[in-house]
């Protein structure tokens, strides 16, 4: 396969686009961040918000934050809190949003799978804060089920790549058993 070199810019790389909610001032405010990921095999989660987005001033005066996987049905409301600042516009009102029982932070009930994260570290970088935090809690709608784990396809989570958003469409293999039958094959 022929490769050529591009441009050197991150949003090539396909991420999952979340909502992050936090309260500021007493109030829920969500913001659409591309920068969200696993950061290793312990339940811990990173964003990267800029350091002047409303939503990380809540974050660093409460010391968590929600990651919200909203569907790819959700891409318009969720591309408008991505261009929209909680400094002018109350996005308190453009979901339903639910707390678990420690009352940190929101989360929002029209995205199908939500977790509750206490940030455990923080590093500013490139005018942008980058929050580790532990998971807390986890929430999944119910129909997201199948044989008792959450299921992708229901989930039908957003990526971002460049300038578009995508769904998933569907899956193509299963974590750690397709590099299993690959060995097996390279073994015979």
């Amino acid at each position: 396969m022929e490769k050529i070199k591009i441009k050197n810019y991150p949003m090539v790389s396909p991420a999952p686009t979340v909502l992050v909610g936090a309260d500021v001032k007493g109030k829920p405010n969500y913001a659409t961040v591309g920068a969200f990921g696993v950061v290793c095999l312990e339940p811990v989660f990173y964003i990267s918000l800029k350091s002047t987005h409303y939503t990380t001033m809540g974050v660093k005066e409460t010391g968590y934050f929600t990651i919200n996987i909203p569907s790819a049905d959700m891409v318009q409301i969720t591309d408008y809190c991505g261009v929209v600042s909680g400094k002018t516009t109350d996005k308190s009102i453009m979901f339903t949003s639910f707390y678990d029982e420690l009352e940190k932070a929101p989360m929002i009930s029209e995205c199908p799978l939500n977790f509750l994260c206490k940030v455990t570290q923080s590093v500013p970088i490139c005018g942008f804060e980058v929050f580790f935090g532990e998971i807390v809690s986890t929430y999944l709608n119910k129909q997201c089920l199948t044989d008792d784990k959450p299921d992708p396809l229901k989930i039908n989570p957003m990526i971002m790549m460049g300038t578009s958003y995508y769904d998933l469409g569907q899956a193509v293999g299963n974590v750690f058993k397709e590099g299993m039958e690959y060995k097996k094959l390279q073994n015979k």
